[in-house]
């Protein structure tokens, strides 16, 4: 286990990548199912430490300029934060103290993974109580258990979380567009998604539940009032590569015929979501737009026909 305070920074010359990184699954699938166990080793403690929000949004990571961090999390009267670094593959603990540790990401069992990140925090003084199992997963394997899923791909991981920059930034862009209750845009290491989403400020029915592993009345909680979500995620099940998506719950009389842009978008009608697929996204002339009309119709469509007070909600 590496347990050293990182002593020194690297200072290592910028190099241009390309913004929109090709990402299909089945060249790092591995990575992705190992990444998305650490992401909820990590979302736990963020859960576990602070106080809950509406629609669970205590729980998310966050994207930054290098990688996914849970933000400040309250610990006593000091606050820590943990953060992946996807540039020099690192995971950082930092607290308000001037502690710092650091664990090097590499192929490793999420055993190994959970185990080395609590001693880390034990060893800076903070006790992180988390439910071990993971959620929203078929077949859930407790982590400290998992020593199926061990792999890490660096040049993937790091693919992974530029095509999240990209996303992040341009999802908080149309984020912008909205006066009413909105949500940040943020990862959830659960679905292990980037999403971003608006709410038409009236209560909805409750949610039929369903989600793996995850007890219904966490769904209902999500989904206690009416949504319009879109976001981003590296793909797998009935969509297999990254898609950026977009959806409604409550979903109105029609939407699936909504006409929606670019060419490329479609209605899945198993998953009840539009999808727009990234590698049309990554090829596009103008990607941003492309997205961007996107959000832009799937919204508009879906909330015209659930008779949201569009005028009161949108910026003008």
């Amino acid at each position: 286990m590496m347990t050293h305070t990182e002593s020194a920074m690297t200072h290592a010359e910028p190099v241009e990548r390309e913004a929109w990184p090709a990402l299909p699954l089945d060249a790092w699938e591995d990575t992705r199912d190992t990444l998305h166990m650490w992401t909820q080793v990590v979302g736990k403690v963020r859960m576990a430490l602070t106080p809950r929000v509406n629609h669970w949004w205590n729980t998310p990571l966050y994207v930054n300029p290098r990688g996914l961090t849970t933000g400040s999390i309250p610990y006593g009267t000091r606050t820590f934060q943990i953060d992946f670094d996807f540039v020099d593959h690192r995971l950082r603990i930092l607290d308000s103290l001037g502690g710092a540790r650091m664990l090097a990401l590499r192929p490793m069992t999420v055993a190994r993974f959970h185990e080395d990140v609590m001693d880390l925090l034990r060893s800076l003084g903070i006790h992180a109580p988390v439910w071990t199992m993971p959620v929203e997963v078929l077949n859930p394997i407790p982590f400290e258990k998992d020593t199926e899923h061990a792999a890490y791909d660096a040049e993937y991981a790091q693919r992974f979380w530029r095509a999240l920059l990209q996303a992040d930034r341009v999802l908080n862009a149309f984020r912008c567009g909205f006066v009413g209750k909105c949500s940040p845009v943020h990862f959830f290491w659960g679905s292990f998604d980037l999403a971003v989403t608006r709410f038409s400020g009236r209560a909805a029915p409750p949610h039929p539940g369903g989600v793996p592993n995850l007890a219904d009345w966490v769904t209902r909680e999500a989904y206690s009032h009416e949504v319009s979500s879109a976001g981003w995620w590296p793909g797998g099940g009935a969509v297999r590569d990254p898609a950026f998506y977009a959806y409604m719950y409550p979903e109105p009389q029609g939407y699936a015929d909504v006409k929606v842009g670019p060419a490329a978008a479609y209605y899945d009608t198993g998953m009840r979501e539009f999808i727009l697929p990234y590698p049309a996204v990554r090829t596009a002339e103008d990607p941003d737009g492309a997205i961007l009309e996107f959000l832009r119709t799937t919204y508009e469509g879906g909330a015209s026909l659930a008779r949201w007070d569009r005028e009161a909600l949108e910026a003008r």
